[in-house]
């Protein structure tokens, strides 16, 4: 008994020590190779689901026993392990991870994987970097700082679509814009919300860039592959912010407030309202041309004339808030992010506007041991107000760029209540802001789910789940007594989208000797639902009732389509000691468009990487640090048939001037083109290469990519038909397209000490495209604005063009003219020669200062500001008027002409024909320079703020573009679509604008 109780007692001694250890404070500072503290560093206790992380100064504080081992880790530093036998204030150096190259970018399905290991090429933006843009909309922040990635704004109204294409246009029809992936979960981003002329909102602004984590860009197929016939045209994965693991609560805040001012084309202010040089009043005498007296001689009343600057008295600042709040945490299981943001910008157009309210949240746990789960909800509600745009006769814009500087546009109406105007047939810009509107109000739900279980150490089950579900109801309303619809018209247009996403995915990785095998098994499903009705009503019969039953004639149209597709994908890297990788990706896809015997279809991606700096020596280790050479090739489909286009369907008519439904009568007839049931999804077989290297540790980077891609079977919807066959049109599969580019992406930090840093990347990608083939004896296709031609580069403009003799030199009339020639040609490609960005980063103690620039060489506009100004007399070129002598040759005699013409005969010819108005839209934009200042942490120990920063960003501060007269050479007027492109004409114009902002860190 006695040894009995001996025993008793040293166990309970043993568990008594073994408890008063785990109590043990463990508390020390990390820094870097240079003394610079590290925060975020992962702190965790070996053998234990103990953990920490470092703060903003480096320092960590941990409970464990005492002895145990400190496991230090974090991205871009080697993992060490340290003894702890009660030391104090311990001191940890970590140094630099040379095996990789610093990162740990996610990949498709959101994989994460070590950039060194990957076989294609990808790039990838931190949250950061978006958020410092301060631009609106998450596509216009990408701007400037990924190769290949060419973005295009639509307008300056708030919340105007964006455009992005990765390498290039894929197809001639299709959608050739990215995939948006937030989480693993593809989401929409149409361009929805407008119901007149102008663009809309691309929906991928519905996402709020505060939550944002980063941003990969996966560009060529062998990246994208997973994805099926949806990534082909290059994937955004974006991945959301999540919480922290034994983490305390911590509440930050943010707000900011920025102008903004139009940026506007060049306008004259020396010439009045009249033709020829004669003075009109706009009362008794209207026209719609500025070819008047000179405003400095013109006398009114005898009081000398009052010029009236149309753009600055009808433009005003634009004002954007911004207010976001966040909430982030966590336990040893558990972890928690929650924000909400409230964004509000008014236009520089009185009384447009885009509102968005959102709230996110993302809960991590892991309830059973290997079984890790996180939920996330992202719930958006939008508002856009915005106004037509572009040629419509209800555009306001279009009035005050071609108004006259003698007239003074208010007030709108004439004591009888009729517009005041100094020209017919269209409406005052001022009478609009109060008589015309659009707007639209979405709201959207982006749930996802994920579910990881670890059967096995070396085995993975995934279970994804997420949908996109949104609701946007839009009215436009057009008061009585417009000039476009004298009696009014309200339109009202409903949808309803509705996307579900299921990944089941099995993942494994184990090593075999010298060889790991990191495979992955999956299989997708994806249902697509998208309702629209349509509501056009003409005729208000109660004035001031905006309700669609006030009017006299409605016409109702409902269209609904559901798609589905499911898809099983197999990938598998094989890395043999840890310089030869090879990766093999696979997939097999069915979809609802297709017919049967087309339905299910395969591609693939065969890639590998030698890092052949593993066999340098130290020597040369010391000068290039890294180097990896890749080399893929893969075959995508693109998915770019819609629903229900393998029938022929019924269509609702109209027969001479009666419209269906009439009087009752509904009135349809089989469509007039043909679909083709034999239509298989376009195919883009891609090869690529790459070179990866880095120098003296990796301070400086270099990835070189050359890609060659070509688009087969790509389809044409319009193709002729003669008319014996009883159709005017039907699909095909004919079209060729190949692009092939450089990308060229450099980073570098040329100085790093303990108190300065300077970051620079350098990014420049050059693209060519060509359309091969349209298919048999097709000579030419319409695409909006633009025209594509065989054998010449995908979005060349083709118009009237000057009339010119075998030398080039301009044919003139014997009126002194020159004149169109009689044949149509090609006049511009809108594509650019080359684009690149810089951006640089600076760190001096508590301040920081960046600055980036976007650049771009060629690529032509149409600038139809300045083309239907010459017959106007509006753009700041024409205040030349004086007589000339037009240079060239008489088309009669064939010697030079001598033939004088005033300057309004001269341009008004030039409005005839569109060569003159092809601009080269280079440019050289100071995109963004921000300057900060975080509060010294030391300052702030008595306070109960954590950090407190503040910060000036300004945007498009500077454009050069030598050859082009309009505001902002980077816009297209119409939207994102294919055929938009290339167009500058009368849109909302863009701004220049300067942000304050404060955040603060509980």
């Amino acid at each position: 008994m006695i040894k009995l109780k001996i025993a008793f007692l040293a166990i309970a001694m043993l568990c008594f020590i073994q408890i008063h250890a785990q109590t043990v404070p463990i508390s020390g500072k990390i820094t870097d190779a240079a003394g610079a503290a590290l925060p975020g560093i992962s702190v965790k206790i070996k053998g234990t689901s103990l953990g920490a992380s470092t703060d903003s100064q480096g320092n960590f504080s941990i409970k464990g026993a005492n002895p145990s081992v400190l496991v230090f880790s974090g991205i871009g530093f080697q993992t060490i392990e340290l003894a702890y036998k009660g030391q104090n204030n311990l001191v940890v150096v970590l140094k630099d991870d040379q095996q990789s190259l610093n990162e740990i970018v996610v990949t498709a399905l959101g994989v994460k994987r070590e950039k060194r290991n990957l076989t294609y090429s990808s790039q990838e933006v931190k949250g950061e970097q978006l958020t410092q843009t301060k631009e609106p909309n998450l596509v216009n922040a990408l701007a400037g700082k990924v190769s290949g990635v060419q973005i295009t704004s639509s307008s300056g109204t708030p919340g105007s679509s964006s455009r992005i294409v990765i390498r290039g246009a894929n197809s001639l029809y299709g959608n050739n814009e990215a995939l948006m992936v937030i989480d693993g979960i593809p989401v929409n981003n149409d361009e929805t919300g407008n119901l007149n002329s102008g663009p809309g909102t691309n929906r991928i602004a519905d996402l709020d860039p505060n939550i944002i984590e980063s941003i990969n860009v996966l560009k060529g197929g062998a990246a994208t592959a997973l994805y099926g016939s949806d990534g082909a045209k290059g994937v955004i994965i974006i991945t959301t912010k999540a919480g922290s693991l034994n983490k305390k609560p911590s509440l930050s805040f943010s707000s900011s407030f920025s102008m903004e001012k139009p940026l506007l084309p060049e306008i004259q202010d020396k010439y009045s309202l009249g033709s020829n040089g004669v003075y009109f009043d706009g009362v008794n005498q209207k026209t719609s041309t500025s070819w008047g007296a000179r405003m400095d001689t013109l006398k009114i009343n005898g009081q000398p004339a009052q010029v009236y600057d149309q753009s600055d008295l009808f433009f005003k600042t634009g004002k954007t808030y911004t207010n976001t709040v966040a909430v982030n945490g966590g336990g040893a299981y558990s972890s928690y992010f929650l924000s909400y943001t409230n964004f509000a910008q008014d236009g520089t157009v009185p009384g447009t506007s885009f509102d968005r309210n959102t709230v996110f949240g993302k809960f991590s746990t892991e309830i059973l041991k290997d079984l890790n789960i996180t939920f996330s909800l992202n719930y958006a509600n939008t508002k856009n107000n915005r106004l037509p745009e572009g040629y419509s006769l209800e555009s306001p814009v279009w009035t005050i760029f071609t108004a006259p500087v003698s007239y003074n546009l208010q007030p709108s109406l004439n004591p009888d209540g009729t517009q005041r105007l100094f020209r017919f047939s269209r409406n005052n810009p001022y009478w609009v802001l109060d008589n015309i509107s659009n707007t639209s109000v979405v709201n959207r739900f982006l749930p996802t789910f994920n579910a990881d279980y670890k059967v096995l150490s070396w085995l993975t089950i995934t279970e994804r789940f997420g949908a996109d579900v949104y609701v946007e109801q839009g009215k436009y309303h057009e008061s009585l007594l417009s000039v476009s619809n004298p009696n009014g018209r309200i339109v009202n247009n409903n949808t309803n989208f509705r996307q579900y996403n299921n990944d089941l995915m099995i993942g494994a990785n184990k090593s075999f000797g010298d060889f790991t095998i990191d495979a992955l098994l999956g299989n997708n499903i994806l249902s697509t639902y998208n309702e629209n009705a349509y509501a056009n009503g003409l005729g208000i019969t109660v004035p001031g009732f905006d309700n669609i039953g006030s009017t006299s004639n409605i016409n109702f149209k409902e269209t609904s389509y559901l798609t589905r597709k499911i898809g099983f994908y197999l990938q598998s890297n094989i890395d043999y000691k840890k310089f030869l990788i090879l990766s093999l990706t696979g997939r097999y896809d069915g979809t609802s468009v297709l017919a049967k015997n087309n339905s299910f279809y395969p591609y693939g991606s065969a890639a590998t990487s030698f890092i052949f700096s593993n066999f340098f020596s130290k020597e040369l280790s010391d000068i290039m640090s890294f180097g990896k050479l890749r080399l893929s090739y893969s075959t995508v489909g693109n998915a770019s048939i819609g629903p229900y286009n393998l029938l022929t369907p019924y269509e609702s008519q109209t027969v001479r001037n009666i419209a269906f439904p009439y009087q009752g009568q509904s009135g349809f007839l089989i469509s007039q083109t043909l679909s083709n049931p034999n239509l298989k999804n376009e195919r883009i077989n891609e090869f690529e290469i790459g070179l990866e290297t880095g120098f003296f540790k990796n301070r400086l980077s270099l990835e070189v990519t050359y890609f060659d891609k070509k688009t087969k079977n790509g389809i044409i919807p319009t193709v002729a038909l003669a008319p014996s066959t009883g159709f005017n049109y039907t699909s095909v599969n004919t079209a060729v397209m190949r692009n092939r580019g450089i990308e060229l992406l450099l980073n570098a930090k040329p100085i790093k000490t303990e108190n300065f840093s300077w970051d620079l990347t350098l990014n420049y990608s050059r693209i060519r495209n060509k359309v091969l083939s349209i298919g048999g004896n097709l000579e030419r296709l319409n695409n909006g604005f633009t025209t594509i031609f065989p054998n010449q580069p995908y979005g060349v403009i083709a118009g009237t063009r000057y009339a010119r003799n075998s030398e080039g030199k301009l044919l003139i009339g014997n009126d002194g003219l020159p004149f169109a020639a009689d044949e149509q040609g090609i006049i511009g490609d809108i594509n650019p020669d080359w684009m690149g960005g810089i951006v640089n980063n600076f760190k001096y103690k508590q301040f920081t200062l960046s600055f980036s620039f976007d650049m771009k060489k060629g690529g032509d506009i149409q600038n139809n500001v300045d083309g239907y100004g010459y017959f106007y007399g509006t753009p700041k070129v024409t205040e030349d008027r004086g007589p000339r002598v037009v240079e060239g040759v008489n088309a009669t005699t064939g010697l030079p002409n001598t033939v004088s013409v005033s300057g309004q005969a001269y341009y008004q010819r030039a409005n005839g024909v569109l060569e003159s108005v092809i601009q080269d839209g280079t440019y050289v934009k100071l995109r963004n320079v921000s300057i900060g200042y975080n509060l010294n942490p030391t300052w702030l120990q008595k306070t109960p703020f954590k950090t407190i920063g503040l910060q000036v960003t300004g945007r498009n501060l500077w454009i050069y573009a030598p050859h082009f007269t309009g505001g902002d050479p980077e816009v297209s007027s119409f939207g994102s679509s294919n055929g938009s492109q290339g167009i500058y004409s009368f849109s909302t114009p863009t701004s220049r604008s300067v942000d304050f902002s404060l955040r603060l860190t509980l």
